[in-house]
């Protein structure tokens, strides 16, 4: 037979256990409880809960990508439907992408 004790909880503490263990008994939710919190937890499992600064730098150079194509097929969508766009305002685009840290077309070697 085990070895039993008695646990003295505050009310409030109890009511919790209670409320929330559904169909355990109590020592089985204690035990689950700690077995929860006192397991090492995998180096997978913690890496799940957030994100690296690499995996968002990758992110972030994605998106940068994804505007930069973005911008260049409506820029090119409108050349080609004989929009009047000026030279002066193409350049003023292509400042405006460069500022953004994008490059366009004409900056690549």
């Amino acid at each position: 037979m085990s070895d039993k004790r008695m646990l003295i909880l505050d009310a409030a503490v109890a009511k919790r256990i209670d409320d929330n263990r559904g169909d355990m008994n109590v020592s089985d939710f204690i035990n689950f409880l700690i077995d929860g919190q006192l397991k090492p937890s995998s180096v997978a499992e913690t890496q799940t809960n957030h994100v690296t600064k690499e995996e968002f730098q990758h992110f972030e150079q994605g998106i940068r990508d994804l505007l930069r194509s973005f911008l260049e097929f409506f820029l090119n969508y409108g050349l080609e439907l004989g929009k009047n766009s000026s030279e002066r305002e193409l350049e003023r685009l292509s400042q405006k992408l460069q500022a953004m840290g994008f490059h366009t077309k004409s900056d690549q070697p």
